[in-house]
């Protein structure tokens, strides 16, 4: 058991207290007038089809223009997506709840596509539903910078060092993807920060006549409505934070990307137990008799990669340590990717095998998606200089964390960003309403309990926590079990939290797992 993990059972207590004594936050909410910024009226209509995932009838989607620069409100004006899913249920509607995607850059057209009638469901129609695509994503406005297409794959966007750690070809690639964004981005993906997606969302409470919203975040976006409630205290009703990451101004971004290191340690127990599980022999995806010996196998496998690439089915694109080492990250977020990432082991150590890549792996990434992952974090706060010891730190993340090689203490375009001065990143604090539960699973790969237990300590008598034994990113309706996605549901119906920090084990876990 990691330090961080016997932290968070020291703040849990039995799953049988979460439904012992519990305490109601906020009456019903008035919806008299809007409150804040003036707003355009929106035209609703049927949304865009969304790739791969059907839209539930009576999902709307409409454009709300906002201020390219809410420092000269006068000025120009950019497009920002949203969508809404009224409530099936009007006789028992006693808000609105706005649901905040991840990223950055998950759209929330898409997010309330995929989660809309679960959610609608689990909370018994007491909201209608909205969402928004923050500026650079999906049907918002977006810009390009122009990188090219060797630098825009995910192997290649994230930095991981080459085969003997060495960061070279990374800060090249940073540099001239930073000089890119600067050249061709524009003002408006200058424009892509937290901050004003924060105000975007104000502008889109305006919009559809509310005072107060509700809030569901998940994983960025529980950073970002954590944000929202801090400069709006009076405009949030429950907020739900899902899959946080340390809060801290100073380290907002940069930590984030650094704390993925141990996320990943944390959570590939999990991987390795259900490789090394007999009921895996049948499947033909068995990769060890024992847990303890599938990491050194991966690490091997890796290595092994790294001297002699494995050509795959993707023409021109080899199966390398590093495309391994990002599989492996792409599936210790959810336990149902845990089959092919062991099916893609099973092909690379297979000599007549070629292995089958997802498009994820296999593919360049679209210049105006590359070009707004790297804009929100680089946008968002000063990272280290180019000359502030990369090499050191990633040489020493390698040799503490070897599943992630060093990728996440490297160096990134952000160290050679044009910085456009606003006010610090907004400080969360305990002063506000106690309206806010978070959920957060014990072995989470990119927002790891450590981190969520800063954004607790932050929030103070703000907040409750809920800690889920099942691993995995992104907890209620999704990775979560039932006991997690029933008190965040009972949080958002009725307003009621648990008395104090619990946790919720997993009942599915193999054995000595929560």
């Amino acid at each position: 058991m990691t330090n961080w993990t016997r932290k968070a059972l020291l703040l849990a207590v039995s799953a049988a207290a979460a439904a012992g004594t519990l305490t109601a936050v906020g009456a019903p909410v008035a919806h008299s007038r809007p409150a804040g910024p003036a707003a355009s009226p929106l035209a609703w209509g049927p949304c865009a089809p969304v790739p791969g995932t059907p839209v539930p009838a009576g999902q709307q989607c409409a454009t709300l223009r906002v201020p390219l620069d809410y420092r000269a409100p006068g000025g120009r004006s950019v497009e920002v997506a949203v969508t809404r899913l009224r409530t099936d249920r009007p006789e028992v509607r006693r808000g609105t709840l706005l649901v905040i995607p991840g990223g950055p850059g998950s759209s929330g057209v898409q997010r309330l596509a995929q989660k809309g009638e679960a959610l609608r469901a689990a909370t018994e129609g007491a909201y209608d539903l909205i969402s928004l695509d923050p500026r650079g994503v999906g049907g918002s406005t977006r810009a390009n910078c122009e990188i090219p297409e060797a630098d825009r794959h995910l192997v290649t966007l994230r930095s991981w060092p080459a085969a003997d750690g060495s960061i070279a070809e990374n800060t090249g690639r940073a540099r001239r993807t930073a000089a890119s964004c600067a050249r061709d981005g524009g003002p408006e993906l200058r424009s892509f920060t937290t901050r004003n997606e924060v105000r975007d969302i104000d502008r889109l409470r305006a919009a559809v006549g509310e005072r107060k919203v509700s809030v569901w975040g998940s994983s960025y976006g529980s950073y970002v409505g954590a944000v929202y409630a801090q400069e709006h205290p009076g405009r949030v009703d429950r907020l739900v934070l899902d899959s946080t990451g340390d809060p801290d101004p100073a380290r907002v971004a940069y930590g984030w990307l650094a704390n993925m290191a141990p996320g990943a340690a944390g959570r590939f127990p999990d991987f390795a137990a259900w490789a090394a599980d007999p009921a895996r022999e049948a499947e033909g995806l068995r990769l060890a008799r024992r847990a303890e010996d599938v990491q050194p196998l991966f690490l091997d496998l890796a290595r092994e990669l790294d001297r002699v690439p494995k050509e795959s089915q993707t023409p021109g694109v080899a199966l390398t340590g590093n495309r391994l080492r990002q599989a492996l990250q792409n599936a210790l977020y959810s336990d149902t990717a845990f089959a092919p990432l062991a099916r893609l082991i099973r092909s690379a150590q297979d000599p007549q095998g070629r292995p089958v890549l997802t498009p994820d792996l296999a593919g360049a990434l679209p210049d105006a998606d590359a070009a707004l992952t790297v804009a929100v974090i680089c946008n968002d706060v000063r990272w280290p200089g180019p000359d502030s010891g990369y090499a050191r730190r990633v040489a020493a993340d390698r040799a503490r964390h070897p599943l992630t090689a060093g990728m996440p203490a490297n160096i990134t375009p952000c160290a050679f960003w044009t910085y456009d001065e606003e006010p610090r990143p907004t400080r969360i604090t305990d002063e506000g309403p106690s309206n806010v539960l978070m959920i957060q699973s014990l072995r989470d790969p990119a927002t790891p309990l450590a981190g969520a237990l800063k954004m607790r300590a932050a929030l103070g008598e703000r907040a409750r926590m809920v800690t889920v034994g099942q691993g995995g990113h992104g907890m209620y309706l999704g990775n979560g079990n039932a006991c997690g996605d029933r008190a965040v549901s009972d949080f958002l119906v009725t307003g009621k939290r648990p008395a104090r920090d619990t946790h919720c084990p997993n009942r599915a876990a193999s054995p000595g797992v929560s």
